[in-house]
């Protein structure tokens, strides 16, 4: 009797070891696996990023990298199956620091909008380059309706084309796309640009994240799945010439 009693207490010892793993394990977070899809699509982001604008003769003017206060990228947004003209696609956005540092990068979908040239295109990679900080406000908000909480423009092709001020100040957003192997700007018409707060919620947990947060108040688990597109923006967007407007 004293040696079943001892494997009971044993048993039920093990049992609860076990169940306080599993609640310490939901506790702090999602697990690796459970990250798999956000974790590819920032490391599909920061290849975009990293080939389009190392691209040697076409590709985003650097003056407008240099003066941009937030980049979206978006790979491989796909026709919508129903409706004509209707694209998705889900990718990342960073904001600017005032010191010009890249900020915390935030889950974002795209949804709606015909994408200019490429109406015979299934598959496009999408870019953005926001040139102030309220053309991307409404975005890190919540919500940005390209046409109606901010414009949008194609945006000039050429690794050195001069970008003066007074382009940047006509527009609030330069898009851009490739698909095929072709690079050109690209105008965004009616498309709405949404936070995923599912993906968000997942990578970084309950607690509330903006653009701004800087890397080391973010978990090492969130840096590690947002790390690619950290790295691609840290490689191939100059902190330099910022715009305080």
């Amino acid at each position: 009797m004293g040696s079943r009693r001892f494997l009971t207490l044993i048993a039920a010892a093990l049992l609860s070891l076990s169940c306080f793993a599993t609640a310490a394990q939901k506790q702090s977070g999602t697990s690796k696996a459970e990250l798999s899809d956000e974790a590819e699509r920032a490391s599909n982001a920061g290849a975009v990023l990293g080939e389009i604008t190392s691209a040697p003769d076409q590709g985003i003017p650097e003056a407008l990298l240099k003066r941009a206060q937030g980049i979206a990228v978006i790979p491989h947004v796909v026709k919508g199956a129903f409706g004509i003209g209707g694209r998705y696609g889900k990718g990342l956005v960073a904001q600017r620091n005032a010191d010009g540092t890249w900020g915390t990068p935030l889950f974002i979908d795209i949804g709606g909008g015909s994408f200019g040239f490429q109406l015979g295109v299934q598959a496009t990679d999408l870019l953005m380059v926001f040139t102030n900080r309220e053309g991307i406000l409404p975005l890190l908000k919540g919500k940005l309706k390209i046409g109606a909480d901010a414009s949008a423009t194609a945006g000039p092709v050429g690794r050195n084309a001069e970008v003066g001020t007074d382009i940047l100040l006509k527009s609030a957003i330069y898009s851009y796309s490739r698909s095929k192997g072709l690079f050109a700007g690209v105008a965004l018409d009616g498309a709405v640009l949404g936070l995923d707060d599912d993906a968000n919620k997942r990578v970084y947990g309950n607690k509330t994240v903006t653009a701004g947060m800087p890397s080391a108040k973010v978990s090492a688990s969130a840096m590690e799945v947002v790390g690619p597109f950290v790295r691609a923006l840290q490689k191939y967007v100059s902190a330099s010439e910022i715009s305080r407007k």
